[in-house]
């Protein structure tokens, strides 16, 4: 490969590292064409980019990122290595574990999420776990509501409470 080639692929990867809030780097060797064309349709449907990239290349990328110091994910960079960017962090990992259900690999070898760093296949049951931040708004949001519907559901019943104690006082003293 020319470097001019090289040079084109270090710079579309380190626009894909700025332009995705989250990426996993797996290991997907050893997975045949018909798990590997599977793998694709799915990550294709949860808008999961996955490429498959040479280590050198993929580390020189995250050297030229400004967006964050890489250096905790070098010593991943061993061996056949993809990277699955997503705008939701926790999207690659439910696919990975949804996927393993089926076949040894794709192994999960680290991950910046939320602007931290998950380093092995260990860490995938926590970033399965955590939730997005649609997930952890929805919640706040849940939480704010619920006070506010229990006080609304106080002074639409107390009408009818207030009635009632009215229509008794006045039964009791006829």
């Amino acid at each position: 490969m020319r470097r001019e080639d090289k040079n084109v692929i270090i710079d579309t990867l380190t626009e894909q590292i700025n332009q995705y809030p989250h990426f996993y780097l797996a290991d997907t060797s050893e997975l045949n064409a018909a798990d590997t064309s599977t793998l694709r349709r799915k990550c294709f449907d949860k808008e999961i980019k996955l490429v498959v990239v040479k280590n050198t290349l993929l580390k020189k990328a995250l050297e030229k990122c400004e967006k964050a110091d890489f250096s905790p994910l070098f010593d991943t960079l061993k061996g056949s290595t993809s990277i699955m960017f997503c705008e939701v962090g926790n999207v690659p990992a439910k696919l990975i574990k949804d996927f393993r259900k089926t076949s040894e690999k794709p192994i999960l070898k680290a991950a910046f999420v939320e602007e931290s760093f998950y380093t092995g296949d260990n860490q995938l049951d926590a970033l399965a776990s955590l939730k997005s931040k649609n997930e952890l708004i929805a919640d706040v949001i849940a939480l704010l509501q619920s006070p506010a519907k229990k006080v609304v559901s106080q002074l639409q019943s107390a009408p009818n409470t207030l009635a009632g104690v009215v229509k008794t006082l006045s039964e009791r003293e006829g």
